[in-house]
């Protein structure tokens, strides 16, 4: 399947305001004096995890455009469940694997979220 360019260009929009809000996570960890190469190598882990998931998301949602609205509400019903099931085996590996630091991984499967509440407050929409 060809990614269209929406998702291309929603999925930039996500991991460049995700990075964003990694390197302020970061910068906090810094300021406050516990960094590590755990927190950052946890942050990576879950800045990858949470823009997947959005890619994923919007790949769903591409392919359920052009099916009837049963087929696509079972494709849209399958995507959140694989979509979730990957985020929880991500977030979990994450939490166990001693070379990551918990926080870092599950701070960041918050940050398309805040992208998304930061895209909405803008005027020229």
């Amino acid at each position: 399947m060809k990614v269209d360019s929406t998702v291309k260009k929603e999925t930039l929009f996500i991991a460049a305001w995700s990075g964003v809000l990694s390197l302020l996570m970061q910068a906090v960890f810094l300021v406050i004096g516990y960094w590590s190469i755990p927190v950052l190598l946890g942050n990576l882990w879950g800045l990858i995890s949470a823009v997947a998931n959005f890619f994923f998301m919007g790949l769903g949602v591409q392919k359920a455009v052009g099916q009837s609205e049963e087929d696509a509400r079972t494709t849209i019903k399958l995507s959140h469940t694989l979509r979730n099931m990957f985020v929880l085996i991500m977030a979990v590996v994450g939490i166990v694997v001693p070379f990551f630091n918990t926080w870092t991984v599950i701070i960041p499967l918050f940050f398309p979220r805040i992208a998304i509440f930061i895209r909405s407050l803008r005027k020229d929409k």
